[in-house]
């Protein structure tokens, strides 16, 4: 299975928060799955540190390399699969994922019950 955390789940693993559901931290802790990390995600995290509004890794990359993590970065066929999705979802990180997951064939990992009404596989946190 190929993985794509959202900010939360990303978030809550690197917390080892125990608001990550069990099915998850196991998908994610199996090394025979792809775990992949969004640019966007990151750019999300580090908008809202900015602001004061969260506390992050110093270095997120090189934590997300020791996690075993894939960088999965913006490219042009993720944005231009945002034109194919219905506005059901307004915050543009979140649709951002949903295209990307639609894109490259990954299963997102998310709290957000919205995500399930795209046309994308979803596991739940």
């Amino acid at each position: 299975m190929k993985l794509l955390l959202d900010t939360q789940a990303l978030l809550w693993w690197l917390g080892d928060s125990a608001q990550l559901s069990e099915a998850a931290r196991s998908a994610i802790g199996d090394g025979n799955n792809g775990v992949f990390v969004s640019a966007a995600s990151a750019w999300e995290m580090e908008i809202k540190r900015a602001l004061g509004k969260l506390r992050t890794p110093e270095n997120l990359e090189e934590t997300l390399t020791q996690e075993r993590f894939v960088e999965l970065p913006v490219r042009f066929a993720h944005t231009a699969a945002l034109r194919a999705l219905p506005g059901l979802h307004r915050d543009p990180f979140d649709r951002l994922l949903i295209a990307q997951a639609t894109v490259e064939g990954l299963t997102i990992v998310t709290s957000d019950r919205t995500f399930a009404r795209y046309q994308v596989p979803v596991l739940a946190t």
